[in-house]
């Protein structure tokens, strides 16, 4: 299995986020930090935003900001709700499926059983997990830089 840009960089975005803390950040700043285009980056905050995960400020001196603390976003929220498939075989599709064993194959038990495994070690990792192990993520992501070229703005924290 092999998850999508979107979630990739989905991530990026939020560990960004959540590594501005006290700060908004800029799809601007985000795509130069990672080097992609802002119009994807924008295309990825739409779905981030409506499940909650980020929020917006509009305006001049907007941007983004995680949607609730970093220690309460899991790796699987995000992939949840930037994948849009987790068919690892035809008998996982909707539809009609040619498989004669469909009803009574051991493949597709073991591939809902594996999928299920996948799906759990997401959800023992938080955003915040990521973060806090990469102790000059700052520095990386060239937030500190940033950051000293623009005055702290009144970020209220995320819910908790």
């Amino acid at each position: 299995m092999r998850l999508t840009k979107q979630t990739n960089y989905a991530v990026r975005m939020l560990m960004y986020c959540a590594a501005n803390e006290g700060h908004l950040s800029r799809i601007p700043e985000i795509a130069k930090a990672y080097n992609v285009s802002e119009l994807f980056l924008f295309k990825i905050l739409q779905p981030l935003n409506k499940a909650g995960l980020v929020e917006t400020v509009r305006g001049r001196n907007g941007g983004v900001k995680l949607g609730r603390a970093a220690d309460r976003i899991t790796l699987f929220d995000v992939v949840k709700v930037t994948e849009e498939n987790f068919a690892m075989a035809e008998c996982f599709e909707d539809g009609v499926v040619e498989c004669p064993l469909v009803d009574s194959c051991g493949l597709n038990a073991a591939l809902r059983k594996a999928l299920n495994a996948f799906f759990g070690v997401l959800a023992e990792y938080t955003i915040d997990d990521l973060v806090k192990a990469r102790p000059q993520i700052n520095f990386l992501l060239g937030l500190d830089e940033v950051n000293l070229t623009r005055t702290p703005s009144a970020v209220p924290a995320p819910a908790a």
